[in-house]
């Protein structure tokens, strides 16, 4: 940092910058091209506004990242990579008729679509029963409203963990066992 006495230094000229786009430039093409077009042409007087724009809403917000994560969570990238099918079939043995299967057994990093987003919507199930816990904590809400709050999100998450964990017993049959 300068001293108050010290004299400020004196910036650099464009000249003697050497920039290749300086008014001083040596080829004559190249001032021909920047200063002649604009020594009759005028650029137009636009009285253009600029759009305003709005924030979107606290719920809006909350909606799009609710739907982000349910795409993240039920394997959207996997299966648009892999493209799986929706859902899969098995022959019985017993009768030798073809059967629906919703979860790929046995395979631990492999999915039907239904099985990614069935996961998928229990985890968010899950989440929106612990948002609801949340809400029902707040002190100006009604008693009744808290209560439903709390019962709706305690049945909100144990449904979203059993459920959870009967799809895991599905998928890997020997888990936990």
């Amino acid at each position: 940092m300068r001293a108050k006495s010290e004299p400020a230094a004196q910036p650099l000229s464009s000249s003697a910058s050497g920039g290749a786009s300086s008014a001083a430039s040596l080829d004559p093409i190249f001032h021909l091209l920047r200063v002649l077009p604009f020594s009759f042409l005028r650029p137009p007087r636009l009285r253009l506004k600029l759009p305003s724009l709005t924030l979107p809403s606290p719920n809006a917000v909350f909606a799009l990242l609710l739907l982000t994560y349910f795409m993240v969570v039920s394997g959207i990238v996997y299966d648009i990579i892999v493209e799986p099918p929706g859902i899969g079939s098995t022959q019985d043995p017993y009768t030798g008729s073809v059967r629906p299967v919703v979860f790929m057994s046995g395979r631990v990093n492999g999915q039907y679509i239904i099985e990614g987003l069935s996961s998928g919507f229990m985890f968010v199930l899950g989440g929106i029963g612990i948002i609801l816990l949340d809400l029902a904590l707040d002190r100006n809400r009604p008693k009744s409203v808290k209560v439903s709050y709390a019962s709706a999100g305690v049945s909100s998450v144990v449904l979203a963990y059993v459920m959870s964990m009967l799809f895991i017993r599905i998928k890997i049959p020997a888990y936990l066992r």
